[in-house]
């Protein structure tokens, strides 16, 4: 096993107006799960390739524990790649798709019929051995595919987006087999999604990113709570974190529709104009009557279950502005009713000008 490090690794396309991956500094521990997430185009899949050799690095380093690999031919890498669209020989059986890479590094057959049969027991793969991929389901191909990396013994698993081509129930079901086989195994793993709900539950450490550049870096539960920009605070979280601006007085106190809020004095003095961007989780806003909050009427209302979900527009915006607040499941508000939503005591702060957290 191994660490990984993205030293200002940084990869530009000819024609490009700014770099894919700019600057990107990543410290992988030995046997961490990193998740990288962020919207289409934020250069998450890119820097795995860069990892796995199969693109450039332009500027900076990428190391494998203390091997600078940034010039190293992929097949030198010690990597095992699971993709999107698994890549299996259709021709072959499951046994053969598994053990290829090992016959073409000249490993004996006795020893790859080992490593198979051993990685198929792991993967609940045992009965599939002799079957082509055609006659399986989406999430045992997906098995499959994990299985083809793990028999190689890898420093390192890169996964792309592995789970994005199956369905919602198997996705929930496959993310859960992943990360309990990752932590079996103790590979470092740098996995590749744009689903923050993937991010959230899978991953050890989270970094987010947008336009190729890191935007943060830290555990599940620490960017949930305390994200450091605007970006990550509505990017993280589902349903998102509520998100509006509005005017601070000189002593740092706000008004949102009829409710008053005074600024925390470290979150008023770091500002670096006047105006600030007030962030809210759904589940930090409680219904009251529409003169004690913000004045709102009930757009949609989401029965889950055990949740439930209003989605409100703000009155006076001209539905512009919509809050969504996680309300009790047993008594929730009528579709059309006008309600007020008023904030706890857990709200989070942000410059307008920056983006930037304010110290809170």
């Amino acid at each position: 096993m191994a660490t990984v490090t993205f030293d200002k690794a940084t990869r530009r396309y000819e024609g490009a107006e700014r770099p894919a991956v700019n600057a990107l500094d990543l410290d992988v521990q030995d046997g961490e799960f990193l998740v990288l997430v962020g919207p289409s185009g934020c250069g998450k899949s890119t820097s795995l390739r860069m990892l796995a050799g199969l693109e450039s690095v332009d500027e900076g380093r990428i190391l494998i524990g203390d091997r600078d690999v940034t010039d190293v031919d992929p097949s030198a890498r010690d990597i095992a790649m699971v993709f999107q669209t698994y890549a299996l020989y259709p021709h072959m059986t499951v046994a053969a798709n598994m053990g290829f890479a090992l016959k073409i590094a000249g490993v004996s057959k006795e020893e790859i019929a080992t490593r198979v049969a051993d990685a198929a027991k792991i993967l609940d793969l045992t009965d599939y051995l002799d079957r082509k991929p055609k006659a399986l389901s989406g999430g045992q191909r997906q098995r499959v595919a994990m299985g083809r990396a793990i028999v190689r013994n890898p420093q390192v698993f890169c996964m792309d987006e592995p789970l994005s081509n199956l369905d919602a129930k198997l996705r929930v079901a496959t993310r859960t087999q992943i990360a309990s086989l990752q932590r079996r195994l103790g590979v470092t793993t740098l996995y590749v999604t744009h689903d923050q709900v993937e991010a959230m539950t899978m991953g050890d450490r989270v970094a987010v990113l947008k336009d190729g550049v890191l935007q943060q870096l830290a555990s599940p539960r620490s960017m949930y709570d305390q994200p450091e920009n605007v970006f990550v605070a509505g990017f993280i979280g589902s349903p998102a974190m509520n998100l509006f601006g509005v005017e601070a007085t000189e002593g740092g106190s706000i008004q949102l529709g009829n409710f008053s809020m005074t600024m925390p004095r470290s979150a008023a003095s770091a500002m670096t104009g006047s105006g600030v961007t007030v962030g809210v989780r759904p589940e930090d806003l409680r219904l009251v009557t529409a003169d004690k909050g913000v004045p709102v009427t009930v757009e949609l209302v989401e029965e889950l279950g055990s949740d439930a979900f209003v989605h409100a527009s703000v009155r006076g915006s001209e539905g512009t502005q919509v809050l969504v607040a996680r309300v009790d499941p047993k008594s929730p508000p009528s579709k059309g009713e006008e309600v007020g939503l008023a904030p706890t005591e857990h709200v989070h702060w942000f410059d307008t000008a920056t983006g930037a957290r304010l110290s809170a």
